[in-house]
């Protein structure tokens, strides 16, 4: 997926501490209101992956008195059980004709992306959540 970018003539549409800007990397996506399926354990795992390859990650949370849009993210987490974490490039002028990203922001993308698929379950084997190791998507005993 994308993510808004801070867009230097509406700035005040963004969290102080969330402004998401082109070439600081990919950006993970949080709202309160559950329309993206970022959680605390998903957040935490895609951001120490990328710490631990050395890419950037930034944080972007819906303004509380807006609107957002949403994804397929939490539609999948609740029907596979799979965790799931929403993330974006950041992008101005989302869906209109001039959309534009930062060419960094891909190359950090791909190396992201590749440190999730190559580091995920080795990191996931040893996370603790609610006294439980490991995958909480597990059968019961």
């Amino acid at each position: 997926d994308m993510a808004h970018a801070v867009h230097p003539n509406y700035a005040d549409k963004h969290e102080p501490g969330h402004k998401p800007r082109f070439g600081d990397g990919v950006v993970i996506k949080h709202n309160a209101n559950q329309r993206y399926a970022t959680d605390a354990v998903t957040a935490w795992l895609f951001r120490e992956l990328g710490e631990r390859a050395g890419v950037p990650v930034q944080e972007f949370v819906v303004r509380s008195d807006l609107g957002c849009g949403s994804t397929i993210g939490p539609i999948l987490s609740t029907r596979t059980g799979i965790r799931t974490v929403d993330v974006g490039a950041p992008q101005l002028s989302m869906h209109s004709v001039r959309e534009m990203s930062s060419c960094a922001d891909m190359k950090h993308a791909v190396e992201h992306f590749a440190a999730v698929y190559e580091g995920f379950t080795k990191l996931d084997k040893t996370l603790m959540v609610d006294g439980a190791i490991g995958n909480l998507c597990r059968p019961c005993d």
